[in-house]
């Protein structure tokens, strides 16, 4: 295994609540209210949807995506959802810090430094730069065609990453600790707050699927988990070699899914829009091109 590169699951897919558009001259973030299922590919519309997108559409209500039936990869908590505070270079896209209110690993001219974190309100050297940032890897359905190949959501919102690192707990905690067996659903939540003037916003929710109570889904995880280990499915050995590939490498986004990242949650806003407290540059130019150019690749191939 090569040093340094961090080992993440396998995704397929992204999901995402709303889209990039341009506004001004500017590539700034458009929330939905509903949940969008795209493909890794990008075209100069945007990124092109997946499959699954039209068939979950034709079932929801209304043909708004609001819920997805989902399971986890994997029983520890802290492998399916990974938060962090993240500091990015916005020229390059490159991650320049990462930390959890503790610690921090900073990227610097003599390498990357273990650093004290005091998280972004306090921090100094990110001067408000630095946001919330986290990752869910989900398998959509029952993983027909690939049971190891996820679903990624990107966040910054604190209403999702605090709901989601809640639900897992409490799922671990009453299932057993058997969250991979889990039919679980995550969900559309809608809320006004006083940043947003009362005005809806909304954060992803993870709860039972429909039509089931707490305990059915305690009984099927339970009887899931049992077919698992008689066909001889390693739970425990998967979620073994997912953190030993976490620990391989320092930053988790390769730069080519960073450069996304940076245009889809770290834009500037305009005013009266809010973007979790804080108001970010604009996208360097520099990046914008660099995007620019990789969509004109894709088209020409």
């Amino acid at each position: 295994m090569l040093k340094g590169l961090m080992i993440t699951p396998p995704v397929i897919g992204r999901i995402s609540i709303g889209r990039v558009v341009e506004r001004n001259g500017k590539r700034l973030p458009e929330k939905d209210d509903q949940f969008t299922l795209t493909s890794q590919v990008q075209g100069r519309d945007g990124w092109l949807l997946h499959p699954l997108d039209e068939k979950l559409r034709k079932e929801a209500e209304g043909h708004k995506l609001r819920s997805i039936p989902v399971r986890l990869l994997f029983n520890d908590s802290s492998l399916n959802l990974r938060a962090d505070y993240s500091l990015f270079d916005r020229a390059t896209g490159r991650p320049v810090c990462v930390g959890n209110g503790e610690t921090c690993r900073r990227t610097g001219k003599e390498g990357v430094a273990s650093l004290p974190c005091p998280g972004p309100d306090a921090c100094t050297f990110a001067k408000e730069a630095c946001k919330a940032y986290a990752r869910l890897n989900v398998v959509i359905g029952e993983g027909e065609d690939d049971a190891l190949g996820s679903f990624v959501l990107r966040t910054t919102s604190y209403n999702t990453i605090r709901t989601l690192a809640a639900r897992l707990a409490y799922f671990s905690a009453v299932s057993g600790g058997l969250l991979a067996c889990l039919p679980l659903e995550l969900k559309l939540r809608g809320k006004s707050t006083t940043m947003s003037y009362g005005t809806p916003i909304y954060y992803v929710d993870l709860v039972v699927r429909t039509g089931l109570t707490l305990e059915q889904a305690i009984t099927q995880a339970k009887e899931l988990n049992e077919r698992r280990r008689a066909s001889g499915f390693d739970q425990a050995a998967l979620d073994g070699a997912a953190q030993d590939g976490f620990a391989n490498g320092v930053f988790e986004e390769l730069e080519e899914d960073v450069l996304v990242v940076v245009e889809e949650f770290y834009s500037s806003t305009e005013p009266g829009e809010a973007s979790n407290g804080h108001r970010g540059g604009a996208v360097n130019g520099n990046l914008r091109e660099r995007l620019a150019a990789k969509v004109a690749r894709i088209d020409e191939a």
